[in-house]
């Protein structure tokens, strides 16, 4: 079973408390005297020193090696020093043979060797330690990223749980049953539509293919039936106007004539329908 976020976000924060990330303070021994007499001799300020960063932390570093490197030459000068005049003012003196320099060569080529060695060895795990540094820290500040997006998101589930609230009152019952699905049906429901419509864009495609031939044709069309039109214009007012001289010419008694001349037809097939004449 899935544990709820407040758990989840109390586990994450114990763990941290527990184990707190902090950069050290490679110089904290010698900052105890230095502070003591209120100066220091380093070149890194003094808000660097208190409040230690990355960049700081590699600056104390370089700053270091470099003070390193020359209290490492002053003691070989003293210690040389020290030697050389220990031979002579010794009673008795020291007197050093050519095949005992030649040994001691022998033995120091062995000691550089090893000691290089070592020193290669180191660098390698000193890159390795800060590769895997490095990527901590990028895990680290994901981390610390996803815990502040944990943090805040107990208020934004209140809020959208209250939207959800809020659309559910505002919704009337009944007047859309699909708003009352659940989210299975729901997908079916958005599936289904997005084939009717995929359908549709078919047929839409296709009507549109045929809409140049249709528009050729109707084009077509309209230019056999200009002809006609006209000629229907024509052929209708001319009957017209033979019409208006007929009537002109009888003066109003060709249509009494034909009028007679229907009644009489009719009663014309009105008695040999009677008799049972034929034509």
């Amino acid at each position: 079973m899935a544990q709820p976020h407040e758990k989840v976000l109390e586990i994450v924060l114990k763990s941290q408390k527990n184990y707190e990330l902090v950069i050290l303070k490679l110089s904290e021994p010698i900052s105890g005297s230095i502070k003591q007499k209120g100066e220091r001799t380093s070149d890194v300020s003094a808000d660097a020193f208190d409040n230690p960063t990355p960049a700081s932390l590699e600056a104390d570093l370089i700053h270091y090696k470099e003070l390193f490197s020359k209290l490492r030459f002053s003691y070989l000068e003293q210690v040389t020093k020290e030697k050389f005049i220990r031979a002579i003012v010794g009673d008795p003196p020291l007197v050093v043979e050519h095949q005992e320099n030649i040994e001691l060569e022998a033995i120091l080529l062995q000691s550089k060797a090893a000691l290089k060695a070592q020193k290669t060895e180191v660098a390698e795990l000193v890159d390795e330690l800060e590769k895997k540094g490095r990527e901590l820290s990028a895990k680290y500040e994901k981390v610390q990223l996803q815990i502040a997006e944990l943090q805040s998101l107990p208020e934004k589930i209140e809020g959208l749980q209250a939207r959800v609230d809020e659309l559910k009152m505002a919704q009337l019952p009944g007047s859309n049953p699909t708003l009352n699905l659940p989210l299975e049906k729901t997908l079916d429901l958005i599936d289904e539509r997005e084939r009717e419509r995929a359908e549709l864009d078919r047929q839409l495609e296709q009507l549109q293919v045929l809409v140049p031939r249709k528009t050729r044709e109707l084009e077509r069309l309209n230019s056999e039936l200009q002809p006609l039109e006209a000629k229907r214009v024509g052929s209708t007012a001319s009957a017209r106007e033979a019409k208006r001289r007929k009537e002109e010419a009888l003066g109003g008694v060709g249509n009494d004539l034909e009028e007679r001349g229907r009644w009489w037809r009719g009663v014309e097939s009105g008695l040999k329908g009677m008799l049972e004449v034929e034509n």
